[in-house]
């Protein structure tokens, strides 16, 4: 797949990426606004600092000026960082907001963290399967041997089975553990979720470009924490109705009779039972008793 590594990290890679979903994206634009924002006040601290130093130095023969108090520029100090703050808490809170909505979802995937590997259930299609650490990353972890980029380029980053899905489409996840805390966490979906024992935590994603990403649990659960990799490929929506049809269990097929075998017994059908007239008076009316004679 010609995009398969495009969100990976690179080398000398010093930002943060893009990632390849409408979340990552917010969160990187998120992580933009604060830089420039810290980078401004930097230079601003920092040239005032330094012109100061360099202008009213001791060898010009300049005297620091003795007050203790400055009311205006107090509240200049005071009144600026909390329209600095205002100002880049607005959008944040937009953003947060976002990212935990997870109405209109098209479809739910349930992620549960064992030690160590993970359960992915598709709800609702009947397709659900473990995925744990690739037999040549655990062979190879356990051999001693120096692995190698070009005999292994993911090692430890790759499982038996990867968690498909389809891009352009709004997925929700619902995440939890079977025994300790886990943390699902795939950095170009931009966004990592804890699993824990007892609580359903929420997210979802919307993939934009069909690729392999990679992540890990990021959550100490134990000695094998380190070899709990997580692999996503996201498809078309075309490719993946057809990897969900070829996962689902093939529906029984009843024996056909065999040739010569007598055709099975059927029941008569029964013929409705008659409706039972209603009771009627008797056709002869018992006739009156005579009067008496007189």
């Amino acid at each position: 797949m010609a995009l398969a590594q495009q969100a990976d990290p690179k080398e000398w890679q010093l930002n943060m990426g893009k990632g390849v979903t409408h979340t990552a994206r917010m969160a990187y634009e998120a992580h933009m606004v604060a830089l420039w924002v810290c980078v401004v006040i930097g230079v601003i601290v920092f040239g005032a600092m330094g012109y100061a130093m360099f202008k009213f130095r001791k060898s010009k023969g300049a005297v620091a000026a003795q007050f203790s108090h400055n009311t205006t520029a107090e509240l200049i100090w005071t009144i600026v960082p909390i329209l600095i703050l205002i100002v880049m808490a607005w959008p944040a809170t937009a953003k947060l907001i976002a990212m935990y909505d997870t109405r209109d979802s098209e479809m739910t995937i349930k992620v549960t963290g064992y030690q160590w590997m993970w359960k992915y259930e598709y709800l609702g299609q009947g397709v659900e399967f473990t995925s744990r650490l690739d037999r040549g990353s655990d062979q190879m972890r356990q051999s001693g041997q120096v692995p190698t980029v070009a005999s292994n380029p993911h090692y430890l980053l790759d499982v038996d089975h990867p968690l498909v899905l389809p891009v352009d489409t709004k997925i929700r996840f619902v995440i939890t553990a079977d025994d300790v805390i886990h943390s699902w966490w795939v950095p170009a979906l931009g966004w990592k979720q804890d699993a824990i024992p007892g609580l359903i935590n929420e997210a979802w994603t919307n993939i934009e470009q069909p690729g392999v990403y990679r992540g890990q649990c990021a959550e100490l659960c134990g000695k094998d924490h380190g070899f709990m990799p997580i692999v996503v490929r996201a498809v078309s929506k075309a490719e993946y109705q057809q990897w969900l049809a070829a996962q689902k269990p093939a529906a029984p097929v009843a024996p056909a009779p065999a040739e010569g075998s007598p055709a099975p017994d059927v029941a008569p059908e029964q013929a409705p039972a008659e409706a039972t007239p209603p009771a009627s008076a008797s056709k002869t009316e018992a006739a009156p008793a005579p009067a008496a004679q007189t």
